[in-house]
């Protein structure tokens, strides 16, 4: 772990440094009717139920070199939307790329 973190601090000269994530199962769901108008002393209320539109997952990397942060939804979670997020991260940072 602290060889982990010390990349993230000194990372070598002239490297890209991502720190890729993923998050599954995202829900996205919408109210079954409309949140209804706070009164005074009340708080705002909302309906218990909703609906349901579709899961999707969500993966992101973050360049450590200047705070940007690449992310890419889609419908499945599977090796190949990964690898098709992680090739859209290192393309878009292949520009600050030199070859040794």
């Amino acid at each position: 772990m602290v060889d982990v973190v010390g990349l993230y601090h000194n990372p070598p000269e002239r490297a890209v440094v991502l720190c890729v994530d993923e998050k599954s199962q995202i829900q996205a769901l919408d109210r079954s009717q409309p949140v209804l108008p706070m009164m005074p002393g009340m708080p705002e209320r909302r309906t218990h139920d909703y609906h349901r539109n579709v899961i999707t997952s969500l993966f992101a990397a973050f360049n450590i070199a200047d705070g940007t942060v690449i992310g890419r939804l889609h419908r499945q979670h599977r090796a190949a939307e990964f690898k098709s997020s992680w090739s859209r991260s290192t393309r878009r940072c292949r520009p600050n790329w030199t070859s040794a």
